[in-house]
């Protein structure tokens, strides 16, 4: 895998009615490495998913370019949206074989099943499922398809806190023995903490990179609640303007 270049000089809404044009984004320019973890914290409307949008080619309308860093192809996507978005006539299996072009890759969602502990699930309809486990299904999904990057859009903000803290357990088991490049969007900042290995933070609309920080918490470490809090209030001390942020 290759580092993934994002340059977006300008992400502009036109104006509509009595609303005025509204720049969401401007010279942002970000690196994200091969096989690194990194989540974006920002406020509310800053346009975070703007910019998964048009990193994953739902939004053309912008200047700029994204690809990879050695050679002129866009990197391929998985792209975990806020709702799972399961196709409700589909079984799980069902649904994660749609984005799967090689029938040989039958193994690798067994394989992605077992990893998410949804082997027993597998031929059960989204209707029957629990959120967790629709979460854990749309994250099985994407991982399915070997992205170059794999986009998340707050996909656990609106589980209870057990269940968030097991499947971002399960998906960080997952990622470290399929790694991807992963950027992951989140306002929790202890969240953050626990999965990344680098936290950018941005600024309100236009949207800018404000500082970006490394995660000295060994992987082994990330489950102590303890460790977790103790760098957040360094970073709280240290950088008083995220607070402004969360």
């Amino acid at each position: 895998m290759s580092d993934i270049q994002i340059n977006i000089i300008n992400k502009t809404y036109p104006a509509i009615e009595q609303a005025e044009a509204h720049t969401a984004i401007a010279d942002l320019n970000l690196t994200l490495k091969s096989g690194e973890f990194i989540c974006l914290v920002g406020p509310s409307g800053c346009g975070k998913t703007t910019l998964l949008n048009i990193i994953a080619d739902l939004d053309n309308d912008y200047q700029g370019n994204i690809g990879l860093s050695q050679q002129s192809a866009r990197p391929k996507i998985g792209y975990i949206f806020q709702n799972p978005r399961l196709l409700p006539w589909r079984t799980v299996r069902e649904n994660i074989e749609l984005v799967v072009d090689d029938p040989l890759s039958i193994h690798i969602i067994d394989s992605l099943l077992e990893l998410m502990q949804l082997t027993a699930s597998q031929h059960v309809y989204p209707e029957r499922l629990s959120l967790g486990m629709s979460r854990r299904a749309s994250i099985t999904r994407a991982f399915a398809v070997e992205p170059d990057l794999l986009l998340m859009d707050e996909p656990f903000v609106s589980l209870d806190a057990p269940t968030a803290r097991q499947v971002r357990a399960l998906l960080l088991s997952l990622w470290q023995q399929r790694p991807h490049t992963v950027l992951f969007v989140t306002h929790d900042l202890r969240e953050a903490i626990a999965l990344a290995d680098r936290i950018i933070f941005l600024s309100a609309s236009p949207m800018s990179v404000i500082s970006e920080i490394s995660v000295p918490i060994p992987r082994a470490e990330r489950h102590d609640e303890t460790a977790i809090e103790t760098f957040r209030q360094q970073l709280l001390n240290d950088y008083p303007a995220i607070k402004q942020l969360l």
